[in-house]
């Protein structure tokens, strides 16, 4: 490990002051990183406008719950009025204890950067705690401008605990386990959500067509929503906002009418002693099994997480508490008032419930309302599924950015044709939206525990509460638990569906991120050493061609074995050549003037780089001539930025008679000078043609001697950039290593079943990395390996 260098502001006028690393703890030299001053805080009118836009991005799920909440609750109708009163007083305070408390208060404060869902909680755990399973965290990550930390908690509980999670393998197994369990169960919600939202509305119909009308304009409007996911929410987010603002006031507004008209004594139900007498009433057990369709009222309560990073804390809270939330308790009470009045109407009371006069319009936005909250949770889908891509937690598909303001904003045309056809299967084998009740709440009450778990751990790891303060957010995940295991009951009636299907998911993205995770490893124990590299390079039979040559490889902690591998089949290397690693930072995004991370490879006169490319879990790569064209710029940029740390570093010890230089600086120095000879030139090839002075014979007292050494420096670093801009010129080769991974012939069958056969078929039937970089087949090398794991 070489001692770091100090960085010390440039004297120059002009000159931007820069955090560089000459050399760290990964033998890796940061080539540029520039601290972003922080975002100031948005302005009320800014945050009134988000909060407008979130109303038609985030409530379209839980806005359209009255359509079929009591009818899900008594399936056999309603024998006792008053058990109206206790339905509705446990849905008022389970909308005040989950949606309003727990996510408006608490858990939208838990968030990475602004960034919400569980991908977003596990990035935020990482970096406070060393629990990522591939061993690629590197010091110089923690100097991002987003890569915030906390101080580390001083109490002696909370930091055994934290020791205990990072040196327990299963403990972080099982924490990578449970938030690929509560993406799955998004994921799901993303599926059952269309259908359910779509059958719900076009159900007001059903009387006048059938039921198999309505299936079938049903999948006719699911089709047409997946075909429009390609123009992206960024081209109609606008439009959703005022129709959901007019589907919120016209059910409150029906809301009113119902309970003026029909029953003021539905108000009683703000009174919690109508849940005893309805419990006392009908008993524990039926009392219990009522609860799974009073936790429909609350679905869609993740998506004000989930959608977090399009919007903001504030904007969020103000939507919900002074839209929404008031809107669909007023629905809720007005469709009670009307059905103490006609019990018998159970079965269809939102559009029972209607005024005449309003039943058509009421019916188009609420057929608009259902496909705006189908959009909000397959758009909710698309980002988690990027974010676990990006993480290595998810084979490999084509991510599509649709909007160049929000970057969270994705399509994913293969997920999207999935989601088309399982939304289609799951509406045309449950039927009607009282079936589909059965299977929808158990998916987004597993996802709701998930997400208390982890910000309970948040709270006493990364926040540094007491234990007491955790105690007290606890019952909201007793309450959950509770909803759960009444929609449990419902396991054989479809219930099973959203749970086969998410650990499904769970375990495709499980099998995915473990051979990922030992693939790495692979590479990192038989990693090429600097030595190896300088010996191979120098062999005289090896040719250097102009241009550059890239060669990939997850690998960012020496130079990958798949290497030699190439000499073997292709004895030559580009003029200029650079090992890029694409890493996955745990943040959401990396500002684009710190993403490169470069190092000088020996022998220092072949141009060797590894440059690392840091990526947040919402960055983009682009396309190829975006990123070589930021790659040289990057590059060129590094060279001159060392250089000139080098020079002031002299002049400062300059200054100070026969000041002593620091090792490291004279080691630098020494290197510099052994690479680039003074007053030497570049043959064809990028070599000087005279060998260089020894380092002894380097002396920085004098001012003329560091004159010298100033005006060379300059002279050097020009022909450094000269020579890339040429080698530019010549064009850029990509070089992939298609290593086939196989099990260890000695390794369980276990291991050789995932290997072998689940994880072979899933890289044969998702995209390839080439296409997933947009590489030109024109450009591109591939030499074949295998890796026993």
């Amino acid at each position: 490990m070489e001692e770091e260098a100090k960085i010390k502001e440039a004297p120059q006028k002009g000159l931007r002051q820069r955090k560089t690393s000459l050399a760290d703890s990964l033998d890796l030299e940061a080539g540029k990183v520039f601290i972003t001053a922080s975002h100031s805080s948005k302005g009320w009118k800014t945050t009134l406008f988000l909060a407008f836009q979130s109303i038609g991005i985030v409530y379209g799920d839980i806005g359209t719950s009255p359509m079929y909440v009591f009818s899900s609750i008594f399936v056999d109708g309603i024998h006792n009025t008053d058990d109206i009163l206790g339905v509705l007083s446990l849905m008022i305070y389970t909308i005040v204890a989950l949606p309003m408390l727990k996510y408006v208060f608490i858990v939208l404060h838990a968030n990475d950067n602004g960034n919400g869902g569980a991908f977003a909680l596990y990035s935020l755990i990482c970096r406070h705690a060393k629990v990522s399973l591939i061993p690629n965290q590197q010091p110089e990550d923690m100097q991002l401008s987003n890569y915030t930390l906390e101080t580390p908690s001083k109490l002696k509980g909370i930091k055994n605990l934290k020791q205990k999670l990072e040196n327990s393998y299963f403990a972080r197994v099982m924490l990578i386990l449970i938030t690929m369990l509560g993406t799955s169960m998004v994921i799901g919600d993303g599926i059952f959500t269309p259908a359910m939202s779509v059958l719900s509305a076009v159900s007001g119909i059903s009387t006048s067509l059938g039921e198999g009308a309505v299936l079938g304009i049903t999948i006719v409007i699911l089709i047409f929503l997946f075909y429009m996911q390609r123009f992206g929410t960024d081209k109609v987010g606008l439009s959703f906002a005022p129709i959901l603002v007019v589907w919120f006031a016209l059910i409150s507004g029906i809301g009113l009418y119902n309970l003026i008209k029909h029953d003021t004594v539905a108000l009683r139900a703000f009174n919690p002693k109508c849940i005893y007498d309805y419990f006392k009433r009908n008993g524990f057990k039926k009392g219990w099994l009522s609860l799974s369709g009073i936790f429909l009222c609350i679905t869609g309560s993740e998506a004000m997480f989930a959608d977090l990073g399009h919007f903001s804390v504030k904007a969020i809270q103000i939507s919900f508490s002074f839209v929404t939330f008031p809107a669909i308790l007023i629905a809720y009470i007005g469709q009670a008032a009307f059905l103490r009045k006609f019990p018998e109407q159970v079965s269809n009371t939102f559009y029972a419930c209607i005024p005449e006069h309003l039943y058509w319009p009421t019916f188009v936005i609420a057929v608009l309302a259902s496909i705006i909250a189908s959009q909000a949770m397959i758009s909710g889908a698309f980002s988690i599924i990027s974010q676990a891509q990006t993480l290595g937690c998810f084979p490999r598909v084509k991510i599509v950015h649709t909007s160049t303001k929000h970057r969270g904003q994705v399509y994913i045309p293969e997920i999207n044709f999935m989601f088309m056809i399982a939304c289609i299967v799951v509406s045309v084998a449950f039927k009607t939206s009282a079936n589909m009740s059965n299977a929808y709440g158990i998916a987004v009450v597993c996802d709701m525990i998930i997400t208390s778990f982890l910000v309970a751990f948040i709270i006493l790891v990364i926040w540094k509460k007491s234990i007491w303060l955790v105690a007290l957010f606890l019952p909201f995940g007793c309450i959950e638990l509770l909803y759960l295991s009444s929609q449990m009951t419902k396991f054989t009636k479809g219930g099973f569906v959203p749970l086969v299907l998410a650990f499904f998911l769970t375990a495709l993205m499980g099998i995915w991120h473990y051979v990922q995770k030992e693939r790495y490893m692979f590479e990192l124990n038989n990693k090429v050493s600097a030595e190896s590299l300088a010996k191979l390079v120098t062999k005289p039979n090896i040719n250097r061609i102009p241009g550059i040559g890239l060669l990939y490889s997850e690998l960012v902690q020496g130079i990958p074995p798949i290497f030699p591998h190439f000499i073997a089949n292709i004895p030559a290397i580009h003029s200029v050549f650079l090992f890029v690693s694409i890493k996955a930072i745990p943040i959401a995004t990396v500002a684009s003037e710190e993403r490169f991370l470069f190092h000088h490879m020996e022998p220092r006169d072949h141009r060797i780089f590894r440059c690392v490319v840091r990526l947040g879990y919402k960055d983009e790569l682009g396309d190829h001539v975006e990123f070589e064209s930021q790659l040289v710029q990057h590059l060129k940029e590094f060279i001159t930025q060392t250089q000139e740390i080098i020079m002031h570093e002299t002049e400062a010890a300059r200054n100070v008679e026969q000041a002593p230089i620091s090792p490291t600086i004279k080691n630098e120095v020494a290197q510099i000078s052994q690479g680039y000879p003074i007053n030497d030139t570049l043959d064809e090839e990028g070599k000087y043609r005279t060998s260089s002075k020894s380092s002894d014979s380097i002396t920085l007292s004098g001012v003329a001697k560091s004159s010298t050494f100033s005006s060379s420096h300059v002279n050097r670093v020009e022909k450094e950039i000269e020579f890339i801009e040429k080698a530019m010129e010549k064009g850029v080769v990509y070089l992939l290593g298609e290593a086939e991974v196989v099990a260890d012939p000695k390794s369980f069958i276990f291991n050789k079943i995932v290997v072998n056969y689940a994880y072979s078929f899933l890289r044969k039937n998702f995209r390839q990395r080439d296409k997933m970089m947009a590489i030109p087949r024109n450009r591109l090398v591939k030499v074949g390996m295998t890796y026993e794991i």
